[in-house]
């Protein structure tokens, strides 16, 4: 499972890139492996308020159709439109070509709330035991 230590991590598999005040979102190694080939990716409107822990789009896949979270709040701002021809590139490369949405952030400190990179991993590890 690849888990970078440079992103910040959800309990609802999503990860999350400071790049300043913009948060890039994206899900897991561990979310497309589980969800499986993914066939279509809901994504938020441009524009759209956003609240931490709160559904803003859908991936389905050939196995389930998944809720996406946001990890933090604030302003969707941009979309990977790539993901409408080819939405499969959520599996092929999750935490680069396969991301999902930029937010501009609103909220201080919610990214404290949110896992390193050693932290997912643990809790991968437990939420798999159970």
């Amino acid at each position: 499972m690849d888990t970078p230590v440079e992103l910040r991590y959800s309990s609802d598999h999503e990860w999350v890139r400071m790049e300043g005040s913009l948060a890039r979102i994206g899900i897991t190694d561990f979310a497309q492996d589980a969800l499986g080939d993914v066939v279509y990716v809901e994504l938020p409107e441009v524009g759209l308020v956003v609240s931490a822990n709160s559904a803003f789009g859908e991936i389905e896949s050939t196995k389930s159709v998944s809720d996406v979270f946001a990890p933090v709040s604030g302003e969707v701002i941009e979309v990977n439109a790539a993901l409408e021809d080819h939405p499969e590139l959520v599996n092929e490369d999750p935490y680069g070509d396969g991301w999902l949405c930029a937010i501009q952030t609103s909220a201080e400190g919610e990214l404290d709330g949110l896992m390193d990179a050693e932290s997912y991993k643990s809790f991968v590890v437990e939420e798999s035991e159970e």
